[in-house]
């Protein structure tokens, strides 16, 4: 018994201390911002700990969760379909699984229901809560579509060894002629879907099946070929958002 609360407690502290010095500078900016430059006591100092203490504690789950549970299923299922040898399901796979993190990622839904209030309050959208609620549901889907569509197209590069850079390029020197023709109103907000795509949900089960793929391909170098799925994930938003405001607009 005492061996094994040792085997789980020790893992579970070690990652609590992690996570407490990897909150540490933010931690530090803040109060010396607060304590020397502008001089004012720390506001509602228990709940601020209490919050701090929740964050590491979360971190910490979060962390030792994605080691547990997402890595390894996302790699798994790679292999699997990699040893089924059927191209079509695993691009349907790739899609599905960006379409589906994507349209659970917390902060693309914040970041859909503040750019619905502000169109509303800018006078783009009627100021009703259908109106904002559509807008905000369209916006969710467009970046979901958009990053499904960006792990297919990572997936194809991995299977068929494309040079990343040309792939990057190609989709940037998109951004910046879509940027030309898009209303300036949403122009912001599809460069802000880029980055919040890439969050908490998508990065871990995107990374493990890029990583898990180029492992079961014959002559593909995890290192080389199995990263730059996230890449595809941030840019494509930005193309597909602003073809969105064009639409709507």
């Amino acid at each position: 018994m005492d061996s094994l609360l040792k085997q789980f407690l020790r893992p579970i502290l070690r990652n609590l201390l992690d996570s407490l010095r990897d909150l540490l500078p933010i931690l530090l900016v803040i109060a010396v911002f607060q304590l020397l430059i502008l001089r004012q006591p720390l506001p509602n100092l228990g709940q601020l700990l209490y919050g701090t203490a929740m964050v590491v504690l979360g971190l910490t789950l979060f962390i030792k969760g994605l080691e547990m549970g997402l890595f390894p299923l996302g790699e798994s299922m790679a292999h699997a379909f990699a040893r089924k040898g059927s191209l079509w399901w695993l691009l349907i796979f790739a899609f599905a699984l960006g379409f589906g993190t994507t349209i659970a990622e917390p902060a693309l839904i914040a970041v859909a229901e503040e750019a619905a209030k502000v169109a509303a309050k800018g006078g783009a959208i009627p100021l009703s809560a259908d109106a904002m609620e559509a807008y905000a549901n369209g916006l969710r889907l467009t970046v979901a579509f958009s990053v499904g569509l960006a792990i297919l197209i990572g997936v194809l590069r991995i299977v068929y060894g494309w040079p990343i850079h040309y792939l990057i390029i190609g989709g940037y020197l998109g951004v910046v002629i879509m940027t030309l023709f898009a209303p300036r109103e949403i122009v912001g907000i599809a460069y802000d879907s880029g980055g919040v795509t890439t969050s908490t949900v998508t990065v871990p089960l995107v990374t493990a099946l890029g990583v898990g793929l180029a492992s079961s391909i014959k002559g593909r170098n995890p290192m080389t070929d199995g990263f730059g799925l996230i890449a595809f994930a941030s840019l494509t938003p930005m193309i597909f958002v602003m073809v969105y405001g064009i639409v709507i607009g």
